[in-house]
């Protein structure tokens, strides 16, 4: 299977891990006697986030809309015969600019996550245009 299909996986589950953070936190913070994550109600849980925790949810939402054009670009790339290395590389790149975004976004750094999303976005566009 090629690196940019492994990179699909990790992209799509980058932004489980992302909200696992903080359902950790939320966890641990029950045992503490706070209030933790709600299982049987995760949307009110969510809804109720503060910080750095209610970042990784909606760095969570974010990383699940840019999956569809990542996902395509790859697919697509790939039915054109692209030059597989370089589709590779792409995607890559690719889960490692969303890695640094979930991490500026935990961060609370606005501007720069804007121009890291913005990064991953060319990266996608540019796996699209080799179609």
């Amino acid at each position: 299977m090629p690196i940019a299909n492994w990179c699909i996986l990790a992209a799509c589950l980058l932004p489980v891990m992302t909200i696992g953070l903080a359902k950790v936190a939320s966890v641990l913070a029950k045992g503490k006697g706070g209030e933790g994550f709600d299982n049987n109600n995760p949307r009110a849980w969510a809804s109720r986030l503060t910080g750095w925790q209610q970042r990784a949810h909606a760095a969570q939402i974010n990383g699940f809309e840019a999956l569809p054009l990542f996902i395509a670009a790859v697919i697509l790339a790939q039915q054109a015969h692209a030059d597989q290395g370089h589709i590779d590389t792409l995607a890559l790149s690719f889960v490692a600019v969303r890695v640094v975004y979930v991490i500026v976004y935990l961060m609370n750094l606005g501007t720069l996550r804007s121009l890291v999303w913005l990064v991953g976005l060319a990266i996608s566009t540019a796996i699209l245009a080799m179609a």
